[in-house]
């Protein structure tokens, strides 16, 4: 194979509409409709030939078709409002400006495996990609100073072809980044900016690539290229493909060649956000860089922790990337000297004692100050998964929190939709989108006008469906007759369940199923029928996933449920959004708590759609009982088949006896019940589940306190970093001293709620300082021999006793109930980030 170099030549644009190439080369078009007309409006059939690439578009384009809409009056009126709007957006003062004026310089730094922008840069595989893409077009929308560091995968993830056996076959497309909205970087020299990495015996090299997603810049890291090796060049192959040890090269370029290709490009962030573990080395990197510049490892780890967010996404455990101590030796026994670390040291760094690997989610936990998970019940399940982690500390006071996800509504929500909120919330409905208040003036559209935009959003959605289906079976050769039967596929009339997501077992995506007879009689009933859409990938090692989807594609060939029950293929955003804006129900029904979020109801709620959902990820959050349907009692089991069978029966019987039923009522052909859970539905659910109240609230719970906690630590040589670890090196040495001797109190018979309890308790604290350390009354209800909703009342210093012995007092507020209570010592610094930074806590003994 001979070499060559690749660019991209652009038609020459006339003068008057010279900026297009602005508007391609920047993912704002992918949320703003209007920006996506320039283009189609020159040449639909073309737009949609390069799948919605207006990079590609421009090149492919003819200069006499540019020429004509250069000279078309209405098609510049409509360029110059754009460009208008584009401009504002681009320069005007956003909401992090006015909130944090000063701190706009002051820059974060987001890692992530995907992003998932658009259908045009197929580098995502699923939600967690998504939310990455979100929270960077929110980033934009609010002007937080945020830099996203990925990897570019040249077959990106793969596309989903579904055979004429209903199986699925797994294509890996040459992605050609030059038609892509994206750049190489280049350096003053003009040359391509490139770092390396170290991988066993040899070095590594890697591209940079800039994306433009509004006012933010997202870097993205390539190996293909000629001065690598083969094996080499094929690290950014594919997402989420490869073995072992092209997942460990992975994280290594996109970990530690992230921090270096940041540092090439003279920025350095103030803050760093790691979304999920594959991009936990670049602590190893930031670590490093302070070693050898003369920090000691300990009081460079301080530092490295001080701002440093790390947002897990998974609930399960085998979900963690996890790695052998020999494979770490293989690939990090260079780098065990340049951090100043034994090799015992370093391997501690990530050790899980209980799974005897290196796990990169306790590695970015232990370089962590902030820690959380992406809803309120993923918080709670990750504090009880991690709780060994924390020593003795209760499950529910793990100093793991939570930010519950969210969707950038302007990306996903149907343009129709989006003319119904400027008539009748408010022309600016979007830049004040969490305003919960403005959203209760939904019930001022008539419910007519909000059914019919919803029932034309449905017929769009079904006529994209038959389009595909289609073109499906066309391409596999099927006759004419299955290809024209197509066109009588679904009925817009018909009450239709969408079901799209990663085809991952404990989705279950064929529960609906379970009772075949039942689901035919729900189908086929007169009068009130039901049709169902699927559509999802299964990873190709999968293989219990493809399975799932062979079944259902099984199902839609039975007579029962011909064209009745369809399967889509291909999930990808384009597909996404047309669900989504087209369904009337959204069904998720995964194993609970399984489910660390989900956010694809959100977009179906933002369309009009209800949710009907097990209560899990966000859903608990958000149901009211009149804003959508539940499945089950939103309990845990730990029988697979009782939970499968129960939520299946929960699931029939909420489709027979409520929403089916509450569909096909009508008055003059509106259902009119139906549409006021529509309406409370986008009352509740659209002004919290954005990423704009999800970036906002990581702006203001991590991102300036991690700023601020990172500039003080660097202060003088990194000096506060320098006395906390040695106050934490103290402590640790020296905790075992910690005892309480004795907890009294005085005579509580016939005391009642309201009155209070003085507790006394003896503490030996031995060589550490009474004010280096909290002694506080823990009390909550008495339940399985436990406290549960543990509150605290800090205690008092009433006077030392004896070298290294105290006495503390407090008083206990008694509330009603089966109370439990217990006296506790934990260490205290004005430094710490939140109460448990150190996991080291003593309790009292012997009570009873």
């Amino acid at each position: 194979m001979y070499s060559f170099c690749t660019l991209s030549v652009i038609p020459r644009l006339p003068d008057n509409i010279s900026r297009l190439n602005e508007i391609a080369y920047n993912f704002w078009f992918s949320w703003d409709r209007p920006a996506r007309e320039l283009f189609f409006r020159i040449n639909r059939q073309l737009w949609e030939d390069v799948y919605h690439n207006p990079v590609k578009f421009l090149l492919r384009v003819k200069q006499d078709q540019l020429q004509a809409a250069a000279g078309d009056p209405e098609y510049i009126s409509l360029y110059r409002q754009v460009m208008e709007r584009f401009d504002r957006y681009m320069t005007e003062e956003k909401w992090y400006q006015s909130r944090y004026p000063g701190q706009a310089g002051q820059g974060i730094a987001y890692f992530s495996a995907e992003f998932g922008l658009h259908e045009s840069h197929p580098i995502y595989s699923g939600g967690l990609g998504l939310l990455a893409g979100d929270h960077l077009k929110s980033a934009s929308d609010l002007g937080v100073p945020l830099v996203g560091i990925g990897l570019l995968y040249k077959h990106g993830y793969f596309t989903q072809r579904i055979n004429s056996e209903g199986r699925q076959e797994v294509e890996y497309p040459y992605l050609s980044f030059h038609e892509m909205p994206m750049s190489p970087v280049t350096g003053e020299d003009g040359k391509e900016v490139l770092v390396r990495v170290a991988l066993p015996g040899r070095k590594v090299y890697v591209r940079v690539w800039e994306v433009k997603v509004g006012r933010v810049k997202l870097y993205l890291l390539d190996t293909d290229m000629g001065r690598n090796c083969r094996e080499d060049r094929d690290i950014t192959a594919q997402l989420y493909g490869g073995n072992k040890d092209v997942r460990m090269a992975q994280e290594i370029v996109l970990g530690i060649g992230g921090v270096r290709a940041l540092r090439e490009l003279k920025i350095n962030p103030h803050m760093w956000h790691i979304n999920e573990g594959h991009a936990a080395f670049l602590c190893l990197e930031r670590l490093r860089e302070k070693v050898q510049n003369g920090i000691s490892p300990q009081v460079a780890a301080e530092a490295v922790q001080a701002n440093t967010l790390f947002t897990t996404h998974t609930p399960v455990p085998a979900g963690h990337d996890t790695y052998s101590a020999e494979m770490m030796d293989h690939y990090f026994g260079h780098y065990y000297s340049e951090l100043g670390m034994s090799r015992d040291e370093f391997i501690c760094l990530g050790w899980d004692h209980d799974r005897a690997v290196f796990n990169m989610t306790f590695l970015a936990m232990n370089f962590a100050d902030f820690v959380n998970g992406v809803s309120e019940l993923h918080g709670h399940v990750s504090r009880c998964m991690f709780s060994k982690f924390f020593g003795s500390i209760p499950p529910e006071e793990v100093p793991i929190f939570h930010i519950t996800n969210g969707v950038h509504s302007q990306t996903m929500m149907a343009g129709d939709m989006k003319e119904l909120f400027s008539r009748y919330l408010a022309p600016d409905w979007y830049d004040k989108i969490s305003q919960a208040d403005m959203w209760e003036r939904v019930e001022n559209i008539p419910d007519d006008t909000l059914w019919a935009v919803h029932m034309s959003l449905k017929r769009k959605t079904i006529d994209f469906i038959r389009h595909r289906l289609k073109m499906q079976r066309i391409r596999n050769y099927e006759p004419t007759h299955r290809v024209e039967e197509v066109d009588k596929f679904l009925d817009p009339e018909i009450l239709t369940i969408g079901f799209a997501r990663r085809f991952a077992t404990y989705k279950r995506a064929t529960l609906i199923f379970r009772d075949y007879e039942r689901l035919v009689k729900l189908v086929n009933s007169s009068g009130r029928p039901l049709q169902i859409i699927f559509s999802g990938k299964a990873h190709p090692a999968d293989h219990p996933g493809q399975e799932l989807i062979k079944r259902i594609n099984d199902i839609t060939r039975e007579e029962p449920f011909k064209g009745k029950i369809i399967f889509l293929e291909n999930y990808d955003i384009n597909v996404a959004r047309h669900l989504v804006q087209g369904v009337d129900v959204w069904l998720n029904n995964p194993r609970r708590p399984q489910e660390a979020s989900g956010t694809s109801g959100m977009k179906a709620a933002l369309n009009g759609g209800l949710n009907f959902s097990v209560l899990d990820g966000w859903w608990p959050e958000a149901y009211n009982g009149r804003n959508g349907f539940a499945i089950g009692e939103g309990k845990d089991c730990c029988n697979e088949e009782i939970q499968d069978l129960e939520d299946s029966l929960s699931l029939y019987s909420m489709l027979e006896e409520k929403i089916i039923p509450l569909y096909y009522q009508r008055e003059a052909g509106i259902p009119v019940q139906w549409v006021k859970y529509m309406k409370n539905s986008i009352k509740t659910i659209v002004p919290y589940f954005s990423t704009h109240r999800m970036v906002r609230e990581y702006a203001e719970r991590y991102y300036i306190p991690g700023i601020a906690r990172g500039v003080h630590f660097r202060r003088e040589n990194f000096t506060v970093a320098a006395r906390l670890e040695a106050f934490k090196e103290f402590l640790k040495n020296n905790w075992h001293q910690v005892s309480v001797t004795s907890v009294e109190t005085g005579n509580y018979s016939g005391l009642s709620a309201g009155d209070s309890l003085e507790v006394h308790a003896r503490v030996y604290l031995g060589s550490i300082w009474h004010k280096d350390v909290v002694v506080e009354i823990a009390y909550g209800e008495a339940l399985n021999n436990s406290i549960t909703g543990i509150k605290t009342v800090p205690m008092e210093m009433e006077k030392q006793l004896e070298e290294g012995t105290y006495l503390f007092a407090g008083k206990l507020l008694l509330p009603p109930g089966s109370l439990g209570y217990t006296v506790r010592v934990r260490p205290s610094s004005p430094d710490f980030t939140h109460k448990f930074e150190m996991p080291l806590v003593t309790w009292a003994h012997g009570l009873d």
